[in-house]
């Protein structure tokens, strides 16, 4: 039972440019074993809901150490009995368009 999950974590009150706090979670989600994606906007993790879930918690925890504000946004896509969609739901609709598409 996987879940896809789609969260956008960053800092208020920090200055225009927060790349090392986004870097620093991205250590983390790197290190957690999770499958994921960064996007410009975010990150997707699949896994199941416990551990996407408790990922995203550290994350958390680990820029609350330094920023008294953060704005967090979560996108969840759950399904009984699949995984590895963070291809095979791209590739579905490069298999309909007969093409790769950008990533």
């Amino acid at each position: 039972m996987a879940a896809l999950v789609e969260f956008s974590m960053s800092p208020l009150g920090q200055g225009e440019s927060v790349s090392q706090y986004i870097a620093r979670s991205l250590e983390l989600i790197d290190r957690s074993g999770l499958d994921y994606r960064l996007n410009p906007m975010g990150t997707i993790v699949e896994g199941e809901w416990a551990e996407a879930f408790a990922v995203i918690q550290q994350c958390f925890e680990w820029m609350s150490v330094d920023c008294d504000r953060i704005s967090c946004t979560i996108k969840v896509d759950w399904r009984r009995g699949h995984t590895g969609r963070l291809e095979s739901k791209i590739k579905k609709v490069e298999n309909i368009l007969s093409r790769e598409l950008k990533k």
